[in-house]
Protein backbone atom coordinates (compact mmCIF):
# COMPACT_ATOMS: atom_id res chain seq x y z
CA UNK A 1 0.00 0.00 0.00
CA UNK A 2 2.66 2.30 0.91
CA UNK A 3 4.78 1.83 -2.63
CA UNK A 4 1.75 2.81 -4.31
CA UNK A 5 1.19 5.82 -2.07
CA UNK A 6 4.60 6.91 -3.03
CA UNK A 7 4.03 6.22 -7.14
CA UNK A 8 1.06 8.66 -6.76
CA UNK A 9 3.52 11.43 -5.22
CA UNK A 10 5.93 11.00 -7.31
CA UNK A 11 3.36 10.87 -10.65
CA UNK A 12 2.15 14.51 -9.04
CA UNK A 13 5.37 16.02 -8.48
CA UNK A 14 6.42 15.19 -12.14
CA UNK A 15 3.21 16.68 -13.10
CA UNK A 16 3.86 19.74 -11.03
CA UNK A 17 7.61 20.07 -12.44
CA UNK A 18 5.97 19.81 -16.24
CA UNK A 19 3.53 22.98 -15.21
CA UNK A 20 6.53 25.19 -14.13
CA UNK A 21 8.37 24.40 -16.75
CA UNK A 22 6.10 25.58 -19.39
CA UNK A 23 5.49 28.38 -17.33
CA UNK A 24 8.57 29.39 -17.36
CA UNK A 25 8.31 28.41 -21.50
CA UNK A 26 5.38 30.88 -21.55
CA UNK A 27 6.87 34.00 -19.79
CA UNK A 28 9.99 33.62 -21.30
CA UNK A 29 8.11 33.80 -25.00
CA UNK A 30 5.70 36.68 -23.63
CA UNK A 31 8.96 39.05 -22.54
CA UNK A 32 9.81 38.03 -26.13
CA UNK A 33 7.31 39.26 -27.97
CA UNK A 34 6.63 41.81 -25.49
CA UNK A 35 10.48 43.25 -26.74
CA UNK A 36 9.96 42.47 -30.02
CA UNK A 37 6.39 44.17 -29.79
CA UNK A 38 8.44 47.54 -28.22
CA UNK A 39 10.59 47.86 -31.35
CA UNK A 40 7.93 47.12 -33.66
CA UNK A 41 6.25 50.47 -32.19
CA UNK A 42 9.82 52.60 -32.05
CA UNK A 43 9.65 51.72 -36.09
CA UNK A 44 6.04 52.54 -36.34
CA UNK A 45 5.93 55.60 -34.50
CA UNK A 46 2.35 56.92 -32.98
CA UNK A 47 -0.64 54.67 -32.80
CA UNK A 48 -2.95 54.61 -35.52
CA UNK A 49 0.28 55.52 -38.05
CA UNK A 50 2.60 53.83 -39.97
CA UNK A 51 6.28 54.90 -41.00
CA UNK A 52 6.47 55.43 -44.99
CA UNK A 53 8.59 53.07 -46.94
CA UNK A 54 11.86 54.04 -47.24
CA UNK A 55 11.68 54.76 -51.13
CA UNK A 56 8.89 56.84 -50.50
CA UNK A 57 11.00 58.66 -47.65
CA UNK A 58 13.91 59.18 -49.99
CA UNK A 59 11.79 60.38 -53.36
CA UNK A 60 10.12 63.29 -51.25
CA UNK A 61 13.82 63.98 -49.94
CA UNK A 62 15.13 64.00 -53.65
CA UNK A 63 11.95 66.06 -55.06
CA UNK A 64 12.77 68.65 -52.08
CA UNK A 65 16.18 69.24 -53.42
CA UNK A 66 14.95 69.51 -56.91
CA UNK A 67 12.72 72.35 -56.27
CA UNK A 68 15.48 73.61 -53.72
CA UNK A 69 18.02 73.24 -56.97
CA UNK A 70 15.53 74.90 -59.63
CA UNK A 71 14.88 77.67 -57.35
CA UNK A 72 18.46 78.49 -57.15
CA UNK A 73 19.11 78.03 -61.26
CA UNK A 74 16.01 80.91 -60.78
CA UNK A 75 17.78 82.75 -58.78
CA UNK A 76 21.23 82.67 -60.29
CA UNK A 77 19.82 83.25 -64.17
CA UNK A 78 17.96 86.59 -62.61
CA UNK A 79 14.12 85.19 -63.30
CA UNK A 80 11.83 86.61 -61.51
CA UNK A 81 9.76 83.24 -60.65
CA UNK A 82 10.54 79.65 -60.57
CA UNK A 83 9.51 78.32 -63.80
CA UNK A 84 6.69 75.83 -63.79
CA UNK A 85 6.71 72.42 -63.92
CA UNK A 86 4.45 70.88 -66.85
CA UNK A 87 2.38 67.97 -66.50
CA UNK A 88 2.73 64.18 -67.13
CA UNK A 89 2.53 64.02 -70.58
CA UNK A 90 -0.83 62.38 -71.82
CA UNK A 91 -1.01 58.80 -71.81
CA UNK A 92 -3.43 59.22 -75.25
CA UNK A 93 -1.23 61.96 -77.72
CA UNK A 94 -3.64 64.26 -79.40
CA UNK A 95 -4.38 63.68 -82.87
CA UNK A 96 -2.62 66.04 -84.93
CA UNK A 97 -3.65 67.41 -88.18
CA UNK A 98 -3.10 69.96 -90.85
CA UNK A 99 -4.21 73.54 -89.18
CA UNK A 100 -7.04 74.87 -91.36
CA UNK A 101 -6.36 77.11 -94.22
CA UNK A 102 -3.21 75.25 -94.16
CA UNK A 103 -3.71 72.53 -96.18
CA UNK A 104 -2.55 71.37 -99.57
CA UNK A 105 -4.08 69.67 -102.44
CA UNK A 106 -4.30 66.20 -101.75
CA UNK A 107 -3.37 66.74 -97.99
CA UNK A 108 -5.30 63.83 -96.49
CA UNK A 109 -5.96 61.78 -99.46
CA UNK A 110 -1.39 61.39 -100.03
CA UNK A 111 -1.22 61.50 -96.36
CA UNK A 112 0.99 64.57 -96.27
CA UNK A 113 2.83 65.69 -93.28
CA UNK A 114 0.46 68.07 -91.22
CA UNK A 115 1.25 71.98 -90.77
CA UNK A 116 0.33 72.93 -87.86
CA UNK A 117 0.43 75.89 -84.95
CA UNK A 118 -1.04 74.66 -82.11
CA UNK A 119 -1.10 71.32 -80.62
CA UNK A 120 -4.40 70.06 -79.10
CA UNK A 121 -4.68 70.59 -75.30
CA UNK A 122 -6.63 71.71 -72.40
CA UNK A 123 -2.94 72.13 -70.45
CA UNK A 124 -1.15 75.34 -69.82
CA UNK A 125 1.73 74.46 -71.82
CA UNK A 126 3.42 76.07 -74.80
CA UNK A 127 6.10 74.75 -76.72
CA UNK A 128 9.73 76.17 -77.43
CA UNK A 129 11.39 75.92 -80.81
CA UNK A 130 14.70 77.27 -81.83
CA UNK A 131 15.38 77.45 -85.42
CA UNK A 132 18.65 77.50 -87.61
CA UNK A 133 22.06 77.03 -85.28
CA UNK A 134 23.44 80.54 -86.17
CA UNK A 135 24.92 81.49 -82.36
CA UNK A 136 26.55 78.50 -80.59
CA UNK A 137 26.57 80.38 -76.67
CA UNK A 138 27.51 77.95 -74.02
CA UNK A 139 25.84 79.93 -71.91
CA UNK A 140 22.66 78.95 -72.93
CA UNK A 141 23.46 75.18 -72.98
CA UNK A 142 23.91 75.72 -69.31
CA UNK A 143 21.26 78.04 -68.55
CA UNK A 144 18.78 75.73 -70.56
CA UNK A 145 19.92 72.71 -68.51
CA UNK A 146 19.82 74.03 -65.01
CA UNK A 147 16.74 74.94 -65.64
CA UNK A 148 15.32 71.96 -67.13
CA UNK A 149 13.36 73.79 -69.47
CA UNK A 150 12.92 71.11 -72.78
CA UNK A 151 12.80 72.67 -76.11
CA UNK A 152 12.98 71.11 -79.75
CA UNK A 153 15.64 72.58 -82.76
CA UNK A 154 15.19 72.82 -86.69
CA UNK A 155 18.65 72.67 -87.58
CA UNK A 156 20.21 74.02 -91.34
CA UNK A 157 23.37 72.75 -92.34
CA UNK A 158 24.55 75.77 -93.66
CA UNK A 159 24.68 77.28 -89.80
CA UNK A 160 26.07 74.33 -88.26
CA UNK A 161 28.80 73.22 -89.92
CA UNK A 162 31.24 74.87 -88.62
CA UNK A 163 30.48 73.39 -85.15
CA UNK A 164 28.69 70.00 -85.20
CA UNK A 165 29.70 69.38 -82.01
CA UNK A 166 27.76 72.00 -79.97
CA UNK A 167 24.59 70.60 -80.88
CA UNK A 168 25.82 66.78 -79.91
CA UNK A 169 26.22 68.22 -76.36
CA UNK A 170 22.56 69.90 -77.04
CA UNK A 171 22.07 66.10 -77.94
CA UNK A 172 23.24 64.43 -75.26
CA UNK A 173 20.81 66.34 -72.72
CA UNK A 174 18.27 64.84 -74.28
CA UNK A 175 17.18 67.50 -76.90
CA UNK A 176 15.31 66.65 -80.14
CA UNK A 177 17.42 67.64 -83.11
CA UNK A 178 15.13 67.74 -86.49
CA UNK A 179 15.24 69.15 -90.10
CA UNK A 180 15.60 72.76 -91.23
CA UNK A 181 17.24 72.25 -94.79
CA UNK A 182 20.74 72.40 -95.92
CA UNK A 183 20.62 75.75 -97.19
CA UNK A 184 17.24 77.54 -95.51
CA UNK A 185 16.27 78.58 -99.07
CA UNK A 186 12.42 79.62 -100.14
CA UNK A 187 11.58 76.11 -100.80
CA UNK A 188 8.23 77.26 -102.67
CA UNK A 189 10.49 79.10 -105.87
CA UNK A 190 12.26 75.52 -106.29
CA UNK A 191 11.68 72.31 -108.20
CA UNK A 192 10.10 69.70 -106.43
CA UNK A 193 13.49 67.57 -107.00
CA UNK A 194 15.17 70.60 -105.28
CA UNK A 195 13.35 71.04 -102.57
CA UNK A 196 13.62 67.10 -102.05
CA UNK A 197 17.53 67.90 -102.42
CA UNK A 198 17.12 70.42 -99.40
CA UNK A 199 15.36 67.78 -97.62
CA UNK A 200 16.70 64.97 -97.95
CA UNK A 201 20.07 66.08 -98.06
CA UNK A 202 19.76 67.19 -94.34
CA UNK A 203 18.40 64.04 -93.24
CA UNK A 204 21.37 62.67 -95.16
CA UNK A 205 23.37 65.29 -92.45
CA UNK A 206 21.35 64.65 -89.66
CA UNK A 207 22.09 60.67 -89.37
CA UNK A 208 25.61 61.05 -90.69
CA UNK A 209 26.28 63.92 -87.41
CA UNK A 210 23.85 62.85 -84.79
CA UNK A 211 23.09 59.45 -86.00
CA UNK A 212 18.95 60.15 -86.49
CA UNK A 213 16.74 60.53 -89.23
CA UNK A 214 14.20 63.28 -87.67
CA UNK A 215 10.55 62.94 -88.14
CA UNK A 216 10.08 66.76 -87.66
CA UNK A 217 10.74 69.55 -90.34
CA UNK A 218 10.16 73.01 -90.95
CA UNK A 219 10.27 75.01 -93.47
CA UNK A 220 11.96 78.11 -93.95
CA UNK A 221 10.38 81.48 -92.85
CA UNK A 222 6.82 78.80 -92.47
CA UNK A 223 6.61 79.09 -96.53
CA UNK A 224 5.66 75.71 -98.62
CA UNK A 225 3.78 74.21 -101.15
CA UNK A 226 2.35 70.75 -102.26
CA UNK A 227 5.98 69.87 -103.37
CA UNK A 228 7.46 70.75 -100.41
CA UNK A 229 5.12 68.12 -98.39
CA UNK A 230 5.39 65.50 -101.07
CA UNK A 231 9.29 65.80 -100.71
CA UNK A 232 9.31 66.40 -96.91
CA UNK A 233 7.01 63.22 -96.85
CA UNK A 234 9.64 61.47 -99.11
CA UNK A 235 12.31 61.97 -96.79
CA UNK A 236 10.41 60.22 -94.00
CA UNK A 237 9.10 63.09 -91.87
CA UNK A 238 5.92 63.10 -90.66
CA UNK A 239 4.91 66.22 -89.08
CA UNK A 240 5.64 70.37 -90.14
CA UNK A 241 4.82 72.57 -86.80
CA UNK A 242 5.53 76.31 -87.57
CA UNK A 243 4.02 78.79 -84.94
CA UNK A 244 1.56 80.07 -83.39
CA UNK A 245 4.35 82.79 -81.57
CA UNK A 246 8.02 84.23 -82.08
CA UNK A 247 9.88 85.64 -79.33
CA UNK A 248 12.79 88.26 -79.48
CA UNK A 249 14.91 89.25 -76.91
CA UNK A 250 12.95 92.27 -77.01
CA UNK A 251 9.75 91.97 -77.96
CA UNK A 252 6.91 89.01 -79.34
CA UNK A 253 5.18 88.83 -82.08
CA UNK A 254 1.81 86.97 -82.69
CA UNK A 255 0.17 84.90 -85.20
CA UNK A 256 -3.56 85.27 -83.51
CA UNK A 257 -5.61 88.38 -83.43
CA UNK A 258 -6.20 88.53 -79.70
CA UNK A 259 -1.88 88.70 -79.24
CA UNK A 260 -1.64 86.52 -76.48
CA UNK A 261 -0.72 83.10 -75.36
CA UNK A 262 -3.29 79.76 -75.70
CA UNK A 263 -2.84 76.09 -74.18
CA UNK A 264 -0.61 73.98 -77.21
CA UNK A 265 0.87 77.21 -78.48
CA UNK A 266 4.32 76.17 -80.24
CA UNK A 267 6.51 79.35 -79.55
CA UNK A 268 9.43 79.99 -82.04
CA UNK A 269 12.84 81.55 -81.79
CA UNK A 270 16.26 81.62 -83.46
CA UNK A 271 19.73 80.62 -82.67
CA UNK A 272 20.74 84.61 -82.09
CA UNK A 273 23.17 86.44 -80.49
CA UNK A 274 24.61 90.51 -79.68
CA UNK A 275 25.49 90.27 -83.50
CA UNK A 276 21.74 90.49 -84.46
CA UNK A 277 19.65 91.50 -80.98
CA UNK A 278 20.52 93.55 -78.34
CA UNK A 279 21.07 90.75 -76.41
CA UNK A 280 22.16 87.29 -75.90
CA UNK A 281 20.42 83.91 -76.01
CA UNK A 282 20.41 83.88 -72.16
CA UNK A 283 18.57 87.30 -72.12
CA UNK A 284 16.00 85.96 -74.88
CA UNK A 285 15.16 83.02 -72.55
CA UNK A 286 14.81 85.06 -69.64
CA UNK A 287 12.17 87.39 -71.02
CA UNK A 288 10.26 83.72 -72.93
CA UNK A 289 10.16 82.47 -69.57
CA UNK A 290 8.87 85.31 -67.39
CA UNK A 291 6.13 85.92 -69.62
CA UNK A 292 5.23 82.25 -69.78
CA UNK A 293 5.55 81.93 -65.82
CA UNK A 294 3.85 84.76 -65.29
CA UNK A 295 0.54 83.79 -67.17
CA UNK A 296 0.59 80.48 -65.82
CA UNK A 297 2.14 78.38 -68.47
CA UNK A 298 5.03 75.38 -68.25
CA UNK A 299 6.90 74.47 -71.04
CA UNK A 300 6.68 70.95 -72.59
CA UNK A 301 8.51 68.77 -74.52
CA UNK A 302 6.88 68.72 -78.12
CA UNK A 303 7.74 65.27 -79.12
CA UNK A 304 5.63 64.11 -76.09
CA UNK A 305 2.72 65.04 -77.72
CA UNK A 306 3.45 64.12 -81.16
Amino acid sequence: MRAVVQNDKSRASRRVSRASHAITVLAVAALAAGCAQGEDRSVRGAPGQQAPPARAVDGAAKAREARAALAAAAKRWDLKKVPLTAPAPPGKKPEIEAREGFEVDGQEEDGLPPVFTTVPTKEKVVFLTIDDGAEKDPAFLRMMSELKIPYTVFLTDEEIKDDYGYFKKMQARGITLNNHTLSHPYLPGLSYEDQKREICGMQDVMEKHYGKRPVLFRPPYGNYNRDTLRAAKSCGIRYAPIWSEEVYVDHWEYREWDQDLHPGDIVLTHFRGESDWDGTMTDMVRRFLDRITADGYAVARLEDYL
